[in-house]
């Protein structure tokens, strides 16, 4: 259930592994500066909060974590959950909601529901996610056009009512920044692969505006002086009677950091040939968001494209991803009063294009060729998670989900009659007991095809019409295309036992698999129905039926 990556790894570590980590971890930890400080901003909190997030959080998931490689930190993933409850709680109600969202992904852990949460299915996945990049994306347009806005909305329609409003006091300085920024975020690569692109974005722009004396607004204009020290430990003041009114923000951010930590854990584990541990995973996630929170951080989950740069650079074990935090902290601590002269178009820029790739679009597009109701499931999600709330999306998209799966499971699974095809089948095809015997009309055999759950038991009730109308003395039920049968299903084959029974028909079962046979013995259904009537196979039931008849 607990077992860290990091003490499994570290048999046969040598010092060219170390040397690899530390490298990768540096790498890591620059590419984690400006996205710790652009995430943490657009969150709505200061940015040095983005940095103590990375810190804290960041090494107790590489330290406590299920993964060898994960880069654990904030992520643009919970810039829409964090902006939405402190304009609802604040400051102190995000803290209290993160340390009870870590509580609970503890509890997933301790519970092992560490692979549940991998049955979430994929349009749900590709709709909320590309939601949240639309939301991001929505959210930098006031930065990046340099807009005066005072207050912009949260809400997605009336933000955009907000930006047509006040189109009008543009600021053409910082959107040159900001194309100037997207522009070398996106070229750089092909001068240099190791250096993070954002980075040069942020040391141009920053210079280029310092030296022109452009008149564009910066962290330091917005937030002040921003601290270089370490984050304070900080307990909450909570009040027990408040509570309850934090277990919805609380069951989103766990969720959310739960999905994307084990999505990451999975991407990585295919680049470095290894399978992570989802349990000891999600309880590094939870004392990670708990650390983070006292320690004056947001939420924190496992970054899926930080993760990847850390295994194209060489990391190989958790200790990488402890660099990558130590690095940022030393950063902190030497180059924090510097970080006040960054534009905020700049920073812009920079989740502009993490919105970009993490839209998914060429996922989203190809989605349009799988059925139609996968195809409702992702519009709404996607829908729900742009315009309402990404709680209400996931809520709804998985509701329909189950319905839409109950409803395959009930289309493929069939209860027909196979009596005549019995008769009629040849000789080289059908056992000798077969070809010896011929149905009788007293003697009526069905077969179920497929899963016998709850959204398919409704068929049953067709051979129980049959029944009364043609009140057999022998009903043969084969049971070999059953794999699983749930209490309805029971409570169906249970139904059909006691309409034999008014009639006067013998039911026989046979080919009955493992699964069902256990469930029917649990129930005592086997003793009712007598373990004579039970038939290894279809030959058996038949002679059996033969004799009754």
């Amino acid at each position: 259930m607990f077992k860290p990556k990091l003490f499994t790894t570290l048999k046969g570590y040598s010092k060219q592994h170390l040397l690899k980590d530390i490298t990768a971890g540096i790498i890591v930890g620059i590419i984690a500066l400006p996205l710790s400080i652009a995430l943490a901003i657009s969150s709505g909190v200061s940015p040095e909060k983005g940095l103590y997030t990375a810190i804290i959080a960041g090494f107790l998931i590489s330290f406590l974590g299920g993964s060898r490689v994960q880069i654990g930190g904030p992520t643009g993933a919970f810039v829409v959950i964090v902006y939405g409850i402190l304009s609802r709680y604040g400051y102190e109600g995000l803290v209290i909601s993160t340390i009870m969202a870590g509580i609970f992904l503890i509890l997933m852990g301790v519970l092992k529901l560490g692979n549940l949460i991998k049955f979430i299915p994929e349009p749900v996945i590709t709709g909320f996610t590309s939601g949240i990049a639309v939301v991001i994306f929505s959210g930098q347009i006031k930065d990046f056009l340099g807009l005066r806005i005072d207050e912009v909305p949260s809400e997605f329609l009336p933000k955009f009512a907000s930006y047509i409003a006040n189109i009008s006091t543009i600021n053409y300085q910082s959107l040159i920044i900001g194309i100037v920024s997207i522009a070398i975020i996106i070229l750089w690569p092909k001068i240099n692969r190791k250096i993070p692109g954002s980075l040069i974005a942020i040391i141009v722009t920053t210079l280029a505006s310092l030296m022109l004396k452009m008149d564009v607004e910066t962290i330091g204009s917005k937030f002040g002086e921003l601290s270089s020290q370490l984050p304070p430990f900080s307990i909450p003041n909570i009040d027990v009677g408040s509570i309850p009114q934090f277990i919805r923000p609380a069951f989103t951010i766990a969720i959310l950091a739960g999905i994307e930590s084990l999505l990451s854990a999975v991407v990585a584990d295919g680049m470095v040939d290894d399978k992570h541990c989802s349990n000891t995973e999600l309880i590094a996630q939870g004392a990670a968001n708990i650390a983070s929170a006292l320690f004056g951080g947001i939420p924190a989950t496992g970054a899926i494209a930080r993760t990847a740069a850390n295994v194209k650079n060489g990391g190989n074990s958790p200790i990488a991803g402890m660099v990558h935090s130590l690095t940022l902290l030393v950063i902190m601590l030497v180059f924090m009063p510097y970080a006040t002269l960054i534009p905020l178009s700049t920073l812009a820029a920079v989740l502009i294009v993490v919105a970009y790739n993490m839209s998914e679009w060429r996922v989203f597009v190809k989605f349009f060729k799988a059925p139609k109701s996968d195809i409702i499931v992702l519009l709404l999600t996607f829908s729900l998670t742009v315009i309402e709330d990404l709680v209400v999306a996931i809520e709804v998209g998985m509701v329909i989900a189950a319905f839409l799966f109950m409803k395959r499971m009930a289309d493929v699974t069939h209860v027909k009659s196979i009596s005549e095809k019995i008769e009629d089948m040849p000789k080289e095809a059908a056992s000798q007991s077969i070809n010896d015997s011929k149905i009788s009309n007293d003697v009526m055999v069905y077969e179920i095809n497929g899963p016998f759950f709850f959204g398919a038991t409704g068929k049953i009730v067709e051979v129980m019409d049959e029944i009364q109308k043609k009140s057999p003395k022998v009903m043969i039920l084969r049971m070999r295309n059953v794999p699983a049968i749930d209490a309805t299903g029971y409570s169906s084959l249970y139904g059909l036992y006691k309409n034999c029974r008014k009639n006067d028909t013998k039911l026989l079962l046979s080919n009955v698999q493992p699964q069902p046979m256990k469930v029917l013995e649990k129930y005592g259904f086997i003793d009712k129905l007598g373990r004579e009537n039970l038939c290894l196979d279809l030959d058996h039931a038949l002679l059996e039926a033969e004799q009754s008849a």
